[in-house]
């Protein structure tokens, strides 16, 4: 393959020669070449290093593209998203305003069980196209890497149905996407006075099949009050791992939930939400392997705190930013807006905004060694700005689209539903 060099770079973000899961002090370094240039192997990033570099070793590859004061770094890995779903749910958006609250909407067959009979009455393919449509979006705001979880379905079949089309987006999509179990999502009505009989569903039944068909990297459960307790989350993950599937969990979303005791206790690789800490939880999860994943969006739709991501940092956590993209309380997958709401109502850095969307979101897939990074021997997933005067601009100007081109496997990405 013919090497491409993109020169005349403004900044160049996020260089480094081998991947490390950041966290305290450490999130908050960016390595960034100024004036530089960037080569592009087929696929995967080959070179890159400053202007002055480039011009004096007289080295002249076949494609050369100026880009004109551009700045590079790397596409954003979103490790939390719920993006197939069979329909929006706006009705209960108006619910909100008028006052009725998460817990409410969902005591009431709305939420979770709501997008569940949805998905229940949508085909595969409905499912699928749909899906393909938002993912191409998110590509075009600068998402390079993905998860999905099932969760809708909350049974056998919804959720099998569910899984395989994740699978099939894995196969035909041009970014990396994680699929995760998420059967554990809530309790359908069927199981409502019979918990047990649904956790055994989910364990007898539900987690033999996905792991006979190789539909699932990862589980998840919702550790919540009115959803899954501490003590069934862990059953519900340690019999996960026994089919080699690594635990992730929604995690102190609505409350104290034991969620983050849960996470540590089956080595999970990350906990979800976090916007109700303590002290305690603070500091087992910054003393543990787990990474801490806060979703500002979710918290922002649903008018609740923020995660406090400082204290988290102070406390020497590693963090990561996500989406949360779902229809109920997180309906944007615009991790620029994430990276923004970070930096304004988190009090991030810009710096450590970007580390979280990027590196640490790729360790939260367990995908940094393929992106999250501008390093030799990555994929070339990057986001190329319009001219920019500094880094901080980008969550600053959280309003304007910064984004020129997104380069998905060392082309510019064109949105297509030819993928099949």
């Amino acid at each position: 393959m013919p090497i491409t060099a993109y020169t005349n770079i403004h900044l160049l973000v996020g260089v480094a020669k081998e991947s490390n899961l950041l966290r305290g002090n450490t999130l908050k370094e960016v390595s960034i070449l100024e004036n530089a240039y960037l080569l592009v192997n087929g696929e995967c990033i080959n070179g890159y290093g400053t202007m002055q570099h480039f011009e004096a070793s007289n080295y002249l590859p076949e494609n050369i593209i100026d880009v004109n004061g551009a700045s590079v770094l790397p596409c954003w890995c979103d490790s939390h998203t719920h993006c197939v779903f069979a329909a929006s749910r706006e009705d209960e958006f108006v619910q909100k305003i008028n006052g009725a609250s998460y817990q409410q909407i969902a005591a009431n067959g709305g939420g979770i069980l709501n997008s569940a009979k949805r998905i229940a009455a949508a085909s595969e393919d409905e499912l699928y196209f749909n899906a393909v449509r938002r993912i191409e979006q998110l590509i075009m705001l600068g998402t390079g890497a993905i998860e999905i979880k099932s969760g809708y379905g909350l049974s056998v079949e919804a959720e099998l149905k569910m899984l395989r089309v994740i699978k099939r987006l894995k196969e035909n999509m041009p970014i990396p996407i994680k699929a995760t179990f998420l059967g554990a999502h809530a309790f359908p009505l069927l199981y409502k006075e019979d918990r047990t009989g649904y956790i055994q569903l989910i364990v007898q039944e539900m987690l033999p099949k996905i792991a006979a068909e190789q539909l699932a990297d990862f589980i998840d459960v919702f550790c919540e009050n009115g959803f899954f307790t501490e003590a069934e989350t862990v059953q519900i993950c340690n019999a996960g791992l026994q089919y080699g599937l690594q635990p992730k969990i929604h995690a102190n979303q609505l409350s104290l939930s034991g969620g983050v005791q849960a996470g540590v206790a089956v080595g999970a690789i990350s906990v979800d939400h976090l916007e109700t800490m303590d002290e305690a939880s603070v500091q087992l999860l910054a003393n543990s392997h787990t990474i801490g994943t806060l979703l500002p969006t979710a918290a922002l739709f649903l008018r609740m705190q923020m995660p406090p991501a400082r204290q988290l940092i102070q406390a020497n956590a590693a963090i990561a930013l996500a989406s949360d993209y779902n229809p109920g309380s997180s309906p944007s997958g615009n991790m620029n807006l994430v990276v923004a709401l970070s930096c304004i109502q988190m009090k991030m850095l810009p710096e450590e905004a970007i580390n979280a969307a990027t590196i640490n979101g790729a360790f939260a897939m367990q995908l940094q060694h393929k992106v999250g990074s501008i390093t030799v021997g990555k994929q070339a997933n990057l986001i190329f700005t319009k001219p920019i005067s500094s880094l901080a601009y980008l969550p600053y100007a959280f309003g304007e689209n910064n984004i020129d081109e997104v380069m998905i496997n060392g082309a510019f990405f064109k949105p297509s539903l030819s993928f099949v």
